[in-house]
């Protein structure tokens, strides 16, 4: 049985049929072809498959795409145009090298976004607390945290 679900993805509208069991990060990825949407504990611990709906992160691994229906919904790859366009978060990671193989990336960025959207001046402890459940296996954080006050900084000016 499938479910037909339209939404707002990045910007534009748009349609699936789906699985009444299948993760929002399964479709994003197989259907959409979104490589930011990636999956590694698939139980909401990890942080990777880290996407905005509406204007809440969530662990698109847990949401179901049944769920998406009528849903805002924001990946990296909607952030900006093109590498030109960089938006402050993405560009203060680039700049404090807070990545080294990038897995996690894109789920860091997306949760970033939302602490930034809740506490534009954070401090190194609120950033630690707000980002614990977001792993760099590379154990890029003194860099992460970096990035997150850079971009926190350059949004202020």
């Amino acid at each position: 049985m499938s479910i037909a679900v339209t939404f707002t993805l990045n910007g534009r509208q748009v349609s699936a049929e789906v699985s009444p069991v299948e993760s929002a990060a399964d479709v994003l990825r197989e259907r959409f072809q979104l490589g930011s949407v990636r999956q590694c504990c698939k139980q909401g611990i990890c942080g990777v498959c880290t996407i905005w709906v509406g204007k809440q992160a969530v662990s698109s691994c847990l949401l179901l795409a049944p769920n998406l229906e009528g849903a805002e919904v924001l990946t990296v790859e909607g952030l900006s145009a093109d590498a030109a366009g960089l938006e402050p978060l993405q560009r203060a990671f680039l700049q404090e090298r807070a990545l080294q193989c990038g897995f996690c990336t894109p789920g860091m960025i997306m949760m970033a976004r939302a602490l930034l959207a809740e506490h534009p001046e954070p401090d190194e402890e609120l950033i630690r607390k707000y980002m614990v459940g977001n792993i760099c296996r590379c154990g890029c954080y003194p860099e992460i945290i970096r990035a997150i006050r850079s971009a926190a900084q350059a949004e202020r000016k």
